[in-house]
Order: structure tokens, then C-alpha cells, then sequence
């Protein structure tokens, strides 16, 4: 493979429960398909920690001399409600009046707008699924040839199940466990030959919007399709690492695996990689919970957005996570911190050492094992204190940044101290001199009523802005 001497990553593979390296199988370039938004809200935090993890994945692979091929789909078609009555887009576009693609293209815009703001690396291509009608009906015409999928008596086509190979070895689920009526797949009473087989397409009915003309009479894609669709058009008929949600495993990942595969003749896809969920403070992100936090919620209170970032890093991608207001802030103002520890490195040229090179390799050792990137984190804390010379530090700054994506070379400007803030900083600075530590503790209280945190390190006091949560 075109590399330049770079080592493997290794990730956990949800098919085959192990740990597996990751290849390129045309001996080019790993090819990556992420599940992307349905474009009928904003992402919030839980939905960007998926897809921060395809972020991880490229720049892992990148920083190792790896060529990546990366395409993320846009869903503004075809993705059902859980009750299954309607599609999400049109429930939207009810919702605010408004015509569902001009719903779908704001909220496709905001989301490279988080995307980037979170510093997740653009893929080559993000097909929309509405703009991709054409390959899911080829797609869908083969399946039917090689009698696979079948026009149902409400007049859509299904996915004959009983025809899938192996199914149920990505999600565990076995077609012969699943009851009629569960609520993964759209009922149409009497129209499907098999309780589990899912729709492809589904014959338009009484919709008005966002309908096509197919061989099978007017209608709309069902929800897996495009993915198949579109992953071995774009991906030139394989995926080497397919990312998602573990939400999307069963029975988005579960259906897909079993539609591809047949179009290829064996495995479409080498690796299934998926995030696990996350939670804030305690509880799963719901509409109804009214704990859905956004990218912008964390703007509007003062947070770093690459704050969020390196909370995700603190945990590993494979478990489930517990967000918090308390570890934004943590994590901001250690983000302050570390910028400022670079920027105090400047005066001096970057200089590499065994030493230096030993912990860059101890860093990357950790995204290679997995995405360790929790412990990566620990390590790249103890950047402030280690004993190295500024030069040093400043190359160990300069070459991670690529790999961790958070900004550490650009100091960001700090609001002006009030006078009455900068007279308590020095009349501290005095009292320590003199080792009355009862006033020093005082006045460290009376300045963080100003929202100013104060840290004693061997140069003498530092002090950085709280976040006013």
C-alpha cells in the first residue's frame, strides 16, 4: 500500500467481535463510509461524537502515511419516524411550514458548520440521498433479478429477509427472534410476505412531496438503500471501514450488510466500526428531556467548541459516555492552559530529542490501540509540567496538532481584567511572598467571584477565566 512507513490501526470490528487491523483492500486507500445526518434538525453533541469518530479514524490513518477515502451520506429523504407513519422530513416540514428540501439544506448547512467548528476533517463527497434516486432503483432492480426483493400487494418492494445469509451476525438479532409487529420496520398489513422483511421502496399511496417515478409506480426510497446505494457506488464496490452510531447497528447496519453483500459476492464491507452512546448529566439527550445541547448552547455560555472535543477524547469511542456542563468547563479551561504553555514556547525553535520523540510515539501508540484516546489525553496533560526544555515542548505542539485536531497552536485572546481583579492578583502575589497563606486564600476566593481561576505553580501564581455556567 502507498504509505510512508507509517504503522497500523487496529480497531474493534462489531461483526467479528475482535480487534482488527485496518487495510486498505484495494492496497491504495482505506475507504471510509460514515452514517451522516438526517438533515430535519440540528446535530446535537451526542450525533457530533459519531461524527468526530471518523475524524479520529482519518486523521490516525493520515498521520501514518495511510491514504484515506472518505464519503458521508446526507439523508434528506427516506428516514422514517419511529412510529413509522412519516417520514422525518415531511413531519419537519409540517412542523415549520416549510418546503422539506429547503429544511433539509439549512439544516445540511449547519451541520458543516459544527462539523467544522469541531475542527472533524470535510470527506470527499456527501452524496444526498434525494439526489441519488437513480442508483437506489438500479440497486433495487437488481435485487428483484436475483429474486431477492419482491413487489409487496401494497405495491412497494421488500426485501425478501429468509434470503439474507448470516443475518443477524452483525447485530446479534436472528430473523427467527423477531416478532411481527417490532418497531424497527414500517407495517403494512398483509403486504409483506415475511413479518421481517423490510421496505426498499415504498409505493407512494396518498403522499404528495417528495415522491419519484420508478418501474414499480410513483413512491420513495426506504430507509437503508441509499446507504448501500450509495457506499458501493462512491467507494468503487467496497468499504473497508464502515462508522456509525451503535444505535444504527440494528436494524439500519444489520439491513445494509444484508443488501450489499449479495451485490458483491461476499463481505461489502471489511470492518464495522461503531461509537457508543452518550449521555448528558445522567440522562439520555431527548427532545422531551429538554437536555438536547448544541454546539451553539456551548458558544452562547463562553465554551470553547473544541472543548467538546477533547471531552469525546477523554472517553473511548466504544463506551458509553457521560457529558456534563462541569467537564466542558474542565476541559475549557484546560484547553486555555495548554495554549498558553505553547504559546510561552515560541521564543525558543522547535527542537526534537529522543525524549520528544518518545512521547510523540507514546501518543500515537495510543490512537493506534484502538483510538486510546483517553489515555493519550492523561498523557498529553502532563505536557505542562514535564520537565523539557520550551524548544522541546514546542515540537511536541507542532507535530500532535495535526493528529488531535484541537487548536493548540493559537492562543485565544482573554477578556481585560477589571482593575479591581488586577489589584487582588497582586495584592495575592505579595501576600504569598510573605506567607500569610489565611490572606492569600481569601483573596483566592474573592477572585474567583470574579470568575477567575487561580493555580500556584514553581513559576509563581497563574490565573485564567472560569467559565460562567
Amino acid at each position: 500500500m502507498e504509505r510512508a512507513g507509517g504503522r497500523e490501526l487496529h480497531l474493534y470490528d462489531t461483526l467479528t467481535r475482535q480487534i482488527q487491523p485496518v487495510q486498505a483492500s484495494d492496497g491504495k486507500q482505506v475507504r471510509i463510509y460514515c452514517c451522516g445526518p438526517t438533515v430535519y434538525r440540528d446535530a446535537h453533541v451526542g450525533n457530533l461524537r459519531t461524527f468526530l469518530l471518523s475524524d479520529l479514524v482519518t486523521r490516525t490513518l493520515n498521520f501514518n502515511g495511510f491514504k484515506v477515502d472518505l464519503v458521508q451520506n446526507i439523508t434528506d429523504v427516506g428516514h422514517m419516524s419511529e412510529d413509522f407513519e412519516e417520514d422525518k422530513m415531511i413531519a419537519q416540514s409540517k412542523s415549520e411550514k416549510r418546503d422539506p428540501f429547503e429544511i433539509a439544506r439549512d439544516y445540511e448547512a449547519k451541520f458543516h458548520k459544527d462539523c467544522a467548528t469541531l475542527a472533524i476533517t470535510r470527506a470527499r463527497l456527501y452524496p444526498r440521498a434525494s439526489e441519488c434516486i437513480e442508483l437506489m432503483i438500479d440497486f433495487i432492480s437488481k435485487l428483484l433479478e436475483m429474486k431477492m426483493a419482491y413487489q409487496g400487494s401494497d405495491g412497494s418492494i421488500y426485501f425478501n429477509a429468509e434470503t439474507a445469509i448470516d443475518y443477524g451476525a452483525l447485530s446479534g438479532n436472528k430473523l427467527k427472534a423477531l416478532k411481527p409487529g417490532h418497531r424497527y420496520e414500517y407495517e403494512e398489513a398483509g403486504a409483506k410476505r415475511f413479518h421481517a422483511d423490510w421496505a426498499l421502496w415504498k409505493a407512494a399511496g396518498n403522499r404528495k412531496e417528495m415522491i419519484w417515478q420508478t418501474p414499480w409506480g410513483a413512491g420513495f426510497p426506504g430507509w437503508h438503500i441509499e446507504c448501500s446505494a450509495m457506499s458501493l457506488k462512491y467507494l468503487n464496490n467496497h468499504v473497508d471501514l464502515h462508522i456509525g452510531g451503535i444505535d444504527l447497528r440494528f436494524p439500519h447496519h444489520e439491513n445494509e450488510r444484508a443488501q450489499s453483500n449479495p451485490m458483491v459476492g461476499g463481505e461489502a464491507v471489511t470492518l464495522w466500526i461503531h461509537g457508543e452512546h452518550l449521555l448528558f448529566e445522567g440522562r439520555k439527550m431527548s427532545k422531551s428531556s429538554g437536555n438536547v445541547v448544541l454546539i451553539e448552547d456551548l458558544i452562547e455560555r463562553g465554551i470553547d467548541p473544541l472543548a467538546l472535543r477533547f471531552c469525546f477524547m477523554e472517553n473511548r469511542y466504544r463506551s458509553q459516555m457521560d457529558l456534563s456542563w462541569d467537564s466542558l468547563k474542565a476541559a475549557h479551561n484546560f484547553l486555555a492552559r495548554i495554549r498558553k504553555t505553547y504559546s510561552a514556547t515560541l521564543s525558543s525553535g522547535p527542537k526534537v530529542t529522543a525524549q520528544v520523540s518518545e512521547f510523540i510515539d507514546s501518543i500515537v501508540e495510543d490512537f493506534l490501540n484502538d483510538l486510546d484516546t483517553p489515555k493519550a489525553m492523561l498523557k498529553l496533560r502532563t505536557l505542562e509540567r514535564l520537565e523539557m526544555s520550551a524548544g522541546e515542548k514546542r515540537a511536541i505542539f507542532e507535530k500532535l496538532e495535526v493528529l488531535l485536531g484541537l487548536d493548540l497552536l493559537s492562543e485565544r485572546p482573554m477578556r481585560a481584567l477589571p482593575d479591581a481583579a488586577t489589584k487582588l492578583l497582586e495584592a495575592r502575589i505579595a501576600a504569598r511572598a510573605a506567607k500569610d497563606f489565611e490572606l492569600s486564600d481569601s483573596l483566592r476566593d474573592q477572585l474567583t467571584e470574579f470568575g477567575i481561576l487561580i493555580q500556584d505553580t514553581a513559576d509563581g501564581q497563574e490565573w485564567s477565566w472560569l467559565i460562567d455556567l
